[in-house]
């Protein structure tokens, strides 16, 4: 006896209720991959982000928002920081590296970037064309921001004041593509990276100064300011000490990365659970759902599975076939829920993108799913159980007597 030619057949006669139970427990399945999918892409991409920054230094304000402006670039900055502090911390015995950023420009949404060559070093960027930039107003482009806007080796353009598309263009000084980025998945995709100096010169016209390209050296000290500084610690013992003197001893203020991650981890995690859990609920009751409708089927089969039994079925072949349908609903159901999550998340990664936030894919497989499709699994078996305990306990001669 074949019993998956007989559950089909049996499945397949009740369409409906089949097809409202797999959508039921698919809705359930997907949610539950999508957040997998989404916070394990996110988790990745801001410890890569931020891995080997030990310590942000930027304007007084909210500690997590310094770090989302000058890590991840998706918030506003709290503010700028004096030059001169910012280099006597630099300088620094405690500090073994530091980057500087000098933030305010976009182009099309995507932000100019003011830094360091070291800036590229660090996220190991590699060129898909061209090279680092040399000249003042040089720039190179990451990958997603070369694909969305057309840019390419040689290309002029202007940026615009803020980092919305509402700003006003600085159509004096044209930045010109020098390099454009390999993609890399980290938060270079997203930038267009320049000198400290490029994003100075936008502002040559209110220092009245005519040549850009010595802007540093005409400057004056005082005009001079930076959005953040990105630290690397020169002993673990830094840790303990630069943040609180950068805190007591100067205008600005010591982030942790590592600390205020964690702090929005904890603070999406909330929501997060509510959503998972709120996927679980439709889990279950997609169990409940194939409990009710196996239970009933086997009241409505009672008959069929007496003249099965004379035919020579064991107790033990019609237990297995209940749970079996119970199983086979199940792993359709979990698999079309899979499929669905990834779909799901596919659409939100292109949202993403289109927002220039951290992009996410569905074109991904995380290991955990495994599990997910067990789950659903284990909820068909488990609701198919009571009507499989009851098929196998069929009474032949009194239901073959009614009939």
């Amino acid at each position: 006896m074949n019993l998956a030619t007989i559950s089909f057949a049996y499945l397949k006669a009740r369409r409906l209720n089949t097809l409202l139970n797999i959508l039921l427990l698919a809705l359930g399945v997907a949610t539950i991959v999508l957040l997998l999918l989404a916070t394990t892409q996110l988790d990745q991409r801001m410890r890569r982000d931020a891995q080997g920054i030990d310590l942000v230094i930027g304007a007084k304000g909210s500690p997590m928002q310094v770090i989302l402006s000058s890590i991840y670039h998706l918030d506003v900055p709290t503010g700028n920081i004096p030059y001169k502090q910012a280099l006597e911390i630099s300088k620094h015995r405690m500090v073994k590296k530091a980057m500087p950023l000098a933030l305010g420009d976009s182009y099309k949404g995507a932000r100019i970037v003011g830094t360091t060559h070291d800036y590229l070093t660090h996220y190991d960027a590699k060129f898909a064309s061209g090279k680092r930039w040399e000249k003042v107003l040089e720039v190179v482009i990451g990958a997603e921001v070369a694909a969305r806007t057309g840019l390419k080796l040689g290309d002029k353009f202007h940026g615009s004041h803020g980092l919305g598309d509402a700003g006003d263009a600085h159509e004096a000084h044209p930045y010109v593509v020098a390099g454009v980025l390999a993609r890399s998945g980290t938060v270079l995709d997203r930038l267009v990276i320049c000198s400290v100096e490029s994003v100075w010169a936008m502002h040559a016209d209110h220092h009245e100064i005519k040549d850009i390209n010595d802007i540093a050296n005409q400057m004056k000290e005082e005009e001079k300011e930076y959005t953040a500084l990105l630290i690397q610690y020169a002993s673990p013992i830094a840790a303990a000490m630069l943040p609180r003197y950068v805190n007591n001893n100067s205008a600005m203020q010591a982030a942790s990365p590592a600390y205020e991650t964690a702090r929005l981890f904890s603070i999406i995690g909330v929501g997060v659970d509510v959503l998972r859990g709120f996927a679980l609920v439709l889990v279950f009751s997609a169990g409940l759902s194939v409990f009710i409708a196996l239970y009933n089927a086997l009241n409505e089969r009672r008959y069929d599975l007496a003249v099965m039994r004379t035919l020579g079925a064991r107790p033990r072949t019609l237990m297995l076939l209940l749970l079996f349908e119970g199983l086979l609903l199940a792993l359709i159901g979990g698999v079309l829920g899979i499929a669905l999550g990834h779909g799901l998340t596919e659409v939100l990664g292109h949202a993403l993108k289109a927002a220039q936030q951290v992009s996410v894919t569905g074109w991904i497989w995380v290991q955990t799913e495994w599990w997910v499709l067990a789950l659903a699994a284990g909820v068909g078996v488990l609701a198919a159980l009571i009507p499989a305990w009851r098929a196998y306990r069929t009474d032949i001669a009194g239901t073959l007597a009614r009939g």
